[in-house]
């Protein structure tokens, strides 16, 4: 991997528009397969980059272009590979947008971050992502793995974040997550009235579904794969339309309190993917990272951070008769 967290052939290949490669095949690939031969003789490029080079038509074997991969190659054959940009190389590059900083020294900084906002590029969202305007506000953010993003939030869930700004912060950061000393609380609007204590503890495992893999649930370890998952669930309002609760997250699952909230009979609003529905005027799930706090990663200070519940959550809380409590 490089410094901006890319696979290492695509360093220097999102400055370029392309590169042409001319390689020519030797005793020791006389009678390989043309990907093969490629991977020995452009062996900086990954296998499945090539492959991909291939199905574009953007490899010449004698002048002519080759898409078969299972070709077979001759010493002396000469081979010209035009080495393109790919849209993970291109995704890594600064973007403007707007970031709310709620806190930042020259270690880390904390975001607010808006519904609707991708945390990292992915397929469908190569670009406009937070990482994008991380790269793009900061020029340190070009010196750490991810412009320094050590957890995400789901593209529609809002609320704090934490961001390194130099690895040793990161590696830091990293580590205190996976020791569970970063603490994270969220709330939430759910479906269906609250019954039973006002307080539980969800300890269920959670993997991908094994019959819709686009989803997360709440599996049995015997017979799925998954992970440990714990969620604290506290009631603070509710009436016959639903519940507004806060969670506390243990560990730090995919979808967790999605799923978990789901499991509990309690889907979010508008959680299309668990079982909830469009309410109150919420057309993303209600869900907000509300409090953020650890010891800073440096000089150990005791940090905690609030951030304010978004105007769509509000509007629904109101819809729906429910209190605001800003904890």
């Amino acid at each position: 991997m490089d410094d901006l967290g890319l696979p290492d052939e695509f360093s220097g290949l999102a400055e370029a528009e392309s590169e042409l490669r001319q390689v020519e095949v030797g005793v020791a690939q006389h009678g390989a397969r043309l990907d093969r031969a490629l991977v020995e003789l452009v062996p900086e490029f990954s296998r499945s980059y090539l492959q991909q080079l291939l199905l574009q038509g953007l490899v010449c074997l004698n002048g002519r272009p080759a898409t078969k991969a299972s070709v077979r190659v001759k010493a002396g054959d000469v081979l010209v590979v035009e080495m393109r940009p790919t849209l993970q190389s291109q995704a890594f590059r600064p973007e403007s947008l707007p970031i709310n900083v709620v806190y930042e020294d020259e270690h880390l900084l904390v975001i607010n971050k808006p519904a609707g906002l991708v945390v990292h590029p992915a397929p469908g969202n190569w670009g406009g992502t937070l990482l994008n305007g991380l790269l793009a506000r900061d020029a340190k953010a070009h010196l750490v793995p991810r412009a320094g993003i050590v957890h995400r939030l789901d593209k529609d869930t809002s609320g704090l974040m934490v961001v390194a700004r130099d690895r040793a912060t990161m590696d830091t950061l990293v580590r205190m997550i996976a020791e569970r000393s970063v603490h994270r609380q969220y709330l939430a609007l759910a479906h269906r009235p609250w019954t039973g204590p006002r307080n539980r503890t969800v300890q269920a495992p959670i993997g991908r579904d094994p019959r819709n893999r686009l989803r997360m649930a709440v599996v049995n370890l015997d017979s799925h794969a998954g992970k440990p998952a714990r969620t604290d669930v506290q009631w603070l309002a509710g009436n016959d339309l639903g519940c507004w609760v806060e969670c506390t997250l243990h560990t730090g699952r995919t979808h967790q309190i999605r799923v978990h909230m789901a499991s509990l009979g309690h889907p979010l609003v508008a959680d299309v993917l668990y079982g909830g529905a469009a309410a109150a005027g919420m057309e993303r799930q209600a869900l907000h990272a509300y409090r953020l706090s650890f010891a800073h990663p440096v000089s150990g200070q005791a940090l905690e951070f609030h951030g304010p519940v978004p105007d769509d959550m509000r509007q629904a809380l109101s819809e729906w008769g429910l209190g605001y409590n800003p904890l």
